[in-house]
């Protein structure tokens, strides 16, 4: 089983190395337009700038019809560059700068997590002091629960490089 799932992690690993480069992307996306024109012009016998014009339309899926192919060759060629363009590379372009604009600046670093718990632990601490020598009885805790996740006081696995860095607010 092991061998037949060994081209499946190779495509696997390729993308995500296509989808994690905007350079790739888009240079992908400029060298299948013209390596579809250049291959349109000759199947369809155009002129370069009618089949770049072609590859552009139908890698977009606009399709104004005013340049379409008539030959089993050249519709071929447009099912492959559609079929291409939008199922792989315009959402693997898409992907890369939506999770670009998705990122949680506010979010707390590792460090700061954990200074935050440190904090938390002295002011009980001294919550529990303060309460004895009034005399006072504080509430028991609520039962806490084995974490053993992200922030749960072991070494941080790999950082982002943006600790301290914060974005002011306006």
């Amino acid at each position: 089983m092991e061998p037949l799932l060994l081209p499946f992690r190779w495509i696997y690993r390729a993308l995500v190395w296509f989808a994690n480069s905007p350079r790739t992307l888009i240079t992908s996306y400029l060298l299948m337009i013209v390596v579809a024109g250049v291959i349109y012009g000759e199947v369809e016998h155009r002129s370069p700038a009618d089949a770049v014009w072609w590859a552009v339309v139908t890698a977009s899926t606009v399709g104004y019809g005013d340049i379409s192919p008539t030959t089993w060759a050249g519709r071929t060629l447009a099912a492959l560059l559609i079929s291409t363009m939008v199922l792989l590379v315009i959402p693997l372009i898409t992907a890369h700068f939506a999770s670009r604009l998705i990122v949680d600046d506010d979010a707390f670093v590792h460090e700061e997590q954990e200074q935050l718990k440190t904090d938390v632990r002295r002011m009980r601490a001294l919550l529990e002091e303060l309460a004895t020598r009034q005399g006072i009885e504080l509430p028991p805790l609520p039962p806490s629960p084995d974490v053993s996740g992200p922030g749960s006081g072991g070494p941080p696995a790999e950082r982002s490089g943006r600790a301290g860095r914060r974005r002011p607010r306006w």
